[in-house]
């Protein structure tokens, strides 16, 4: 069976723009690509290049994972897992050091951005590049999802795969990207001139998937909009509006015309508390799924099966290596 894989970071609560922009589609790609078996771990390791917390880092890690699960993934072509679990990952990173030159490193804009804007940086910050090829190459990986901040970290990885298999033989599988469709791209609520964060100060500027419904509800309510009180789609003067038909059409599934036909003659209220009652009966399920999940051992039972499928083949690809780089005594 072929592989795709992915790694997401355990930073903090999922808000709606999230789901709706990244995970559903993550979701649709499992049930489109049925023949492929998918490898999705909490990056745990690629977190802590800025200091974390340890007991927060471990509640966010637990929690992120109860929620992909809860969004809707399959358990049965899943291997679902903790990064730091898996010692092969750090053991695979620093092998591809082995491989990878100072000024590919430099040049990442992710660095960077970051050495820029920060009086001193991490050498794991430096090096966070070919640890995530390592997440990649042990697993084979035929494609990889990725959005546009992981282009040149996935460009990379497909370099230092090809010169390492000019030398041992095409021992890598070089991946290939596999770009997701573009979901929604969700504004603040309280600014949508820019995207929706979790590390917006304005906490009413968002919605978290586990929000409970009366602070949705009021938090759709409050939304920016404007004056003119008539409801049609326009991105430039009714930038509150625009975001609000278009975290409708998200969940909904639906035009943003569809929208315009159905609202012309109601108003901006009657519009807020049908959207508020539709991202909160569109979220029940997936708060429900989540809640059970975190509160019964189902979810260590999930993670612990897939340590136990990683491990099996993270462990022999980077055995293979060593031998190949004549490491450790060969039996």
């Amino acid at each position: 069976m072929k592989h795709i894989v992915s790694g997401i970071q355990p930073t903090g609560s999922i808000n709606i723009g999230t789901y709706l922009g990244s995970i559903k589609n993550f979701v649709a790609l499992q049930n489109s690509y049925k023949d492929h078996h998918f490898y999705l771990f909490i990056a745990d390791l690629h977190a802590i290049t800025i200091p974390k917390d340890r007991l927060k880092l471990r509640k966010m890690i637990k929690e992120l994972a109860a929620i992909y699960l809860a969004c809707g993934l399959k358990e049965e072509r899943l291997s679902l897992f903790i990064q730091s679990e898996i010692p092969a990952h750090s053991q695979m990173s620093y092998l591809i050091q082995c491989f990878t030159y100072m000024g590919e490193l430099e040049r990442m804009t992710q660095y960077k951005d970051k050495a820029q804007k920060q009086a001193s940086v991490s050498s794991a910050l430096f090096t966070y590049p070919t640890l995530m090829a390592g997440d990649i190459l042990l697993y084979d990986a035929e494609y990889v999802p990725v959005g546009d901040d992981q282009k040149q970290h996935l460009e990379l990885t497909r370099d230092i795969a090809q010169r390492i298999n000019h030398r041992f033989e095409d021992f890598f599988k070089v991946p290939k990207p596999l770009i997701p469709k573009v979901g929604a791209r969700i504004m603040s609520l309280a600014d949508p001139t820019v995207k929706m964060s979790k590390s917006d100060a304005n906490v009413k500027s968002r919605i978290e998937l586990l929000d409970d419904d009366n602070i949705i509800r009021k938090r759709i309510m409050s939304a920016v909009t404007d004056s003119e009180g008539k409801i049609y789609y326009d991105k430039v003067n009714k930038p509150g509006l625009a975001n609000l038909m278009t975290l409708m059409g998200a969940v909904k599934n639906e035009s943003l015309a569809a929208i315009e036909a159905a609202y012309q003659d109601k108003t901006y209220q009657t519009f807020k508390e049908d959207l508020a009652t539709l991202v909160i009966d569109h979220l029940r399920p997936i708060k429900e799924r989540y809640q059970e999940l975190i509160k019964s051992d189902k979810l260590d039972d999930i993670l612990e099966k897939g340590r136990i499928e990683a491990e099996k083949i993270a462990r022999k690809k980077v055995m293979k290596f060593n031998h190949k780089l004549g490491l450790g005594r060969k039996k």
